[in-house]
């Protein structure tokens, strides 16, 4: 058995620990800025790490200390979507929304392949959603086998969409979120580059599982689980009642509102991280129309004078709205004031572990960064890749993170690990850090599509009664095309 993230990197703690005995201490000058000057490291006196550091070292990445950023932002943000969600599970909202799409699309279910897995995607670009999938498949399972398709279907449209939306995470916090946060820049870079990312990977994806579908209503003996067909009906069909079902997928007013809340929590989250100053000098409208609010008399004092426009919003900001939406969903779902607490710190609880893996993880910077070997460990890349075209040193990246992806599963975990090294050595290469975001995330999404140590993908597998091995014959094809489209799309990436 795998052991958890947390233990491989209390271990990578351990072992950076040791290294700092061997590895030379050493500084770069840097720029107002904070940005790393090239060709100017010297040496500097050994700062050997001990065992109290490896113990402090946790605790600092969590609440930082003189040569390190904590992870409390990030830790806290992750918190509040994570209250922010359970308080919308609470309602139901989420789950009825997709169930109402679905016998919507009764009789259209090939077009129900296309809608719902952009509509998780979506999901999972955003939010990371993931788990969450395992509610849907008693559904799909049944919908998708009753028109003639078969089980790999119903799980390849809500893992492999949530999961393609992970892959090209355009503002999911547990992934862009961590990685971006670590090397101090906006989750809007490279924001652009992510969403014509995900737009082509969502369009591969589609194809893959929209044509299989195809194949098989055609020819039911193609499919790949054809063997246990007879099992599956029994399993899956015998006790579902489509009237029933949609019955139930009817939404309430209040269902409705909460849902109009929630995509614009996400619509206001994108518009605030985008910088929209640093994309073009004129346009100033957030901060113009900021300007004009605060002028108002009364109005813009009770508003509150500290406001800052979107394009400049960050962790604490963003923390802020989600927290803020969570109450109103609250009082327009006319939830109990008990209820609300008890969903919300529900919400919390579930995502605890992810949020504190964060600032372990950021444990090794602490230790990096306290023995003064992040710089020596830099000119070496430096020295490396002087003559590295930035193409190459981008695609390296992503192959580096494949083999990183499986030795560390969570990708908070493994952001806040790697990030802090692996980004200032993109700057070496010419190579734009948020690229080296993209790379990441890349291919940690491309590893969670398919790998046994995901929960996610082996509670859809556990729950369709499909074996891994199924799984992975099936995905063979795709995967491999999403490799090379990856390396291609990053590597041209790398040139901008």
């Amino acid at each position: 058995q795998m052991p958890s993230a947390f233990t491989v990197l209390i271990f990578i703690i351990i072992f950076v620990a040791i290294l700092t005995w061997f590895i030379p201490s050493g500084h770069y000058a840097v720029t107002k800025a904070g940005h790393i000057i090239s060709g100017t490291y010297h040496q500097t006196k050994s700062q050997p790490q001990g065992i109290w550091d490896v113990l402090m070292a946790p605790v600092y990445g969590m609440i930082g200390n003189a040569h390190t950023d904590g992870a409390i932002s990030v830790s806290l943000f992750i918190l509040v979507i994570g209250g922010f969600l359970g308080v919308v599970n609470k309602t139901k909202a989420l789950d009825k929304g997709i169930n109402n799409i679905v016998h919507k699309f009764k009789g259209k279910e090939s077009a129900l392949i296309i809608i719902l897995m952009i509509l998780f995607s979506l999901g999972g670009t955003t939010y990371g959603m993931g788990e969450e999938t395992i509610a849907f498949y008693p559904l799909l399972i049944p919908v998708m086998m009753k028109v003639g398709f078969d089980s790999l279907t119903a799980i390849g449209i809500a893992l492999i969409g949530t999961q393609i939306g992970c892959l090209a995470s355009t503002v999911n916090p547990f992934a862009t979120g961590v990685a971006s946060q670590t090397i101090h820049i906006s989750m809007g870079d490279g924001l652009f580059s992510r969403i014509i990312m995900l737009i082509i990977f969502d369009a591969i994806s589609i194809f893959f599982v929209y044509n299989y579908a195809k194949k098989i209503k055609k020819d039911p003996t193609k499919s790949l689980v054809y063997s246990q067909r007879k099992e599956d009906e029994k399993r899956f069909l015998q006790n579902f009642d489509d009237d029933q079902e949609a019955s139930e997928a009817k939404l309430s007013k209040e269902q409705k509102r909460v849902l109009w809340v929630f995509c614009s929590a996400f619509v206001i989250m994108i518009i605030s991280l985008i910088p929209w100053t640093s994309i073009n000098p004129h346009l100033t409208i957030w901060n113009d129309l900021l300007k004009w609010v605060k002028g108002i008399p009364f109005l813009g004092k009770l508003l509150g004078t500290n406001m800052i426009p979107f394009g400049t919003w960050y962790f604490n900001e963003i923390t802020m709205l989600f927290m803020a939406m969570a109450i109103l969903i609250m009082f327009l779902s006319h939830m109990k004031e008990s209820e609300f607490i008890e969903a919300f710190m529900n919400g919390m609880s579930e995502l605890l572990s992810v949020a504190f893996i964060v600032a372990v993880a950021r444990g090794i910077q602490v230790i990096m960064n306290d023995a003064a070997i992040t710089d020596t460990v830099l000119h070496w890349g430096e020295m490396g890749l002087k003559s590295l075209p930035r193409s190459v040193f981008a695609v390296l990246t992503y192959l580096f993170y494949i083999p990183m992806s499986f030795l560390i599963p969570s990708t908070s975990g493994l952001a806040s690990a790697t990030m802090g090294i692996i980004g200032p050595m993109g700057t070496f290469a010419h190579v734009a850090e948020s690229t080296v975001v993209t790379a990441y995330q890349a291919a940690s999404g491309w590893v969670n599509l398919i790998t046994p140590t995901s929960g996610i993908v082996m509670g859809a597998l556990g729950i369709a009664h499909v074996n891994i091995t199924v799984w992975w014959k099936w995905m063979f094809k795709l995967m491999a095309v999403l490799l090379i489209v990856s390396i291609v799309y990053i590597g041209i990436l790398a040139l901008f």
